[in-house]
């Protein structure tokens, strides 16, 4: 048993390049931010931002014709110009976003308008309303995917690229 956890202790302290996915409401727009914990993470890498898994049935809402209510906000790249390669096409009502960057070695932030589908107050977006969507980050030939709490936070576990 204490072997175990020793096992245990030394495997979780291997150094790894989680990636922590922040979304915050802002009047009148919403902002993503991303942030890796080391420096390590070179490119090529793309990250999906797929809002279909959130609890109030989130869209993006860019033009003032379309799905979206009232105010609306195209996608603008606010945070690590110097990382960002393309970001896929938004069509408003869309649920996912695409980000290809060369690195993810500085913050990488951008603000854009959602709303919700489902509830009562459409273009306030709280936490508790994307939880359950996600963050899927690629790079090399790793994929993995961490899903928004109700405080608007995500936390994507990626491989140790130390040493």
């Amino acid at each position: 048993m204490k072997i175990t956890a020793l096992i245990l202790c030394f495997a979780s302290s291997a150094a790894q390049a989680d990636i922590t996915a922040t979304f915050r409401d802002g009047a009148p727009v919403d902002q993503f931010t991303f942030n890796a914990s080391d420096d390590c993470l070179s490119g090529p890498i793309s990250v999906i931002v797929d809002l279909s898994g959130s609890q109030a049935g989130l869209i993006f809402d860019i033009t003032s014709a379309g799905m979206g209510v009232e105010v609306f906000q195209p996608f603008v790249l606010t945070a690590g110009q110097a990382a960002f390669s393309r970001v896929s096409e938004v069509n408003d009502g869309d649920q996912t976003l695409t980000l290809d960057l060369t690195s993810l070695t500085q913050q990488v932030a951008f603000t854009i308008d959602l709303d919700d589908t489902i509830g009562q107050r459409e273009i306030t977006v709280s936490g508790a309303e994307i939880a359950g969507a996600s963050v899927t980050v690629i790079n090399a030939d790793q994929t993995t995917t961490g899903v928004f709490d109700t405080s608007g936070n995500a936390v994507i576990m990626t491989a140790d690229c130390g040493s």
